[in-house]
């Protein structure tokens, strides 16, 4: 009977091992964290495409989109390894290495700006300076005592769209006007919802935003004049890194878009970054996947198609990562030797 219990036993281990061993994953995905911009802008939407191709295309890895907060907190956190990616620009780049705007009372940024890496550059899009048809809003003048939103305080954007009314208008955020509160989320729905009189967005034309609010309602973009582009204070702002005037192309948006011809605005460009750190490998098959699959996607969302590989290191100051480098070098790409620095 001893014998019998005893081989029963075994059997039973044997099973429950062979269970436990089927029941176990082949191996675990890698979760990453990558930082970006709110819905609605067009960072989100190339960085959310970055993240869904690796997931579909590398199942070993796994990248979360953290559509919250502001890019210089993004630079920060990827910087001390707490998230992976996060949206940079050129502009962003020279502050924190500089310790200067939103980094003047950040401690230690320019030598965590050292760790950072980057992918690869795209453009951002146009500063969208939106407001309903109907508001009495016809120029920067009449900003006057209104409700605007200019980015989620301590960014980037929030700096640009108050030099922009300053250099424009002389007019002071708080001083002159009210400074509505909000992140990139929030405010795209609080614009459609009349709380907004005059929102700025710096994102790619169509902007799903825009694109949006245009189905029900007639809006007013804003640009820059022909008076001003002489204008000392708006060239001081031209000379930052990634900055330079471009054009929203007149009917982007159909007749609910009532200003007259291509509305001449601030373009910025930006990038995907990350921490030195990650491996090599590792970056050189996200990058791969992503230029793989870039155009396929490109069909589905037209503001894709403003994601080009030739274009890749436009304005970039960040150095490559080598895992970047090595697919760039075997796709044929010459790249610039201040790029390729370990």
């Amino acid at each position: 009977m001893f014998q019998q219990l005893h081989k029963k036993a075994l059997g039973l281990a044997a099973a429950a091992a062979v269970a436990a061993f089927t029941a176990m994953p082949i191996a675990a995905a890698e979760n990453m964290r990558l930082s970006t911009l709110g819905p609605g802008t067009s960072p989100y939407v190339v960085m959310n495409t970055f993240a869904n191709i690796i997931n579909e295309q590398l199942p070993e890895y796994s990248i979360e989109v953290n559509a919250t907060g502001a890019a210089t907190r993004h630079s920060i956190e990827t910087a001390m390894g707490r998230s992976q990616f996060f949206m940079s620009s050129p502009n962003l780049h020279h502050l924190m290495q500089t310790e200067a705007g939103p980094y003047a009372k950040v401690k230690g940024a320019a030598k965590q700006s050292e760790k950072l890496r980057a992918l690869f550059n795209f453009p951002m899009g146009y500063y969208h300076v939106a407001t309903f048809a109907d508001s009495g809003i016809e120029s920067f003048e009449d900003f006057k005592g209104k409700r605007i939103f200019l980015g989620p305080p301590g960014g980037v954007a929030y700096q640009t769209s108050q030099l922009l009314i300053e250099a424009m208008t002389g007019y002071k955020a708080e001083e002159d006007y009210d400074v509505v509160t909000l992140g990139w989320d929030a405010a795209s729905q609080s614009f459609q919802d009349g709380h907004i009189d005059v929102y700025f967005n710096p994102t790619l034309p169509p902007s799903p935003i825009m694109t949006q609010v245009v189905m029900t309602n007639k809006i007013r973009l804003l640009g820059v004049p022909e008076e001003q582009l002489e204008n000392p204070k708006l060239a001081q702002l031209l000379q930052r890194p990634g900055y330079q005037l471009g054009a929203i192309p007149a009917n982007v948006y159909g007749e609910n878009q009532v200003t007259q011809g291509d509305v001449r605005t601030i373009s910025v460009t930006v990038g995907i970054v990350t921490n030195a750190s990650v491996a090599d490998e590792t970056i050189y098959k996200m990058t791969k996947a992503f230029w793989e699959n870039i155009d396929e996607r490109a069909q589905q969302t037209r503001l894709l198609s403003n994601i080009q590989l030739e274009r890749a290191f436009e304005q970039l100051n960040i150095p490559l990562h080598p895992g970047a480098v090595q697919y760039y070098r075997e796709r044929g790409l010459d790249i610039p030797q201040n790029l390729t620095i370990q």
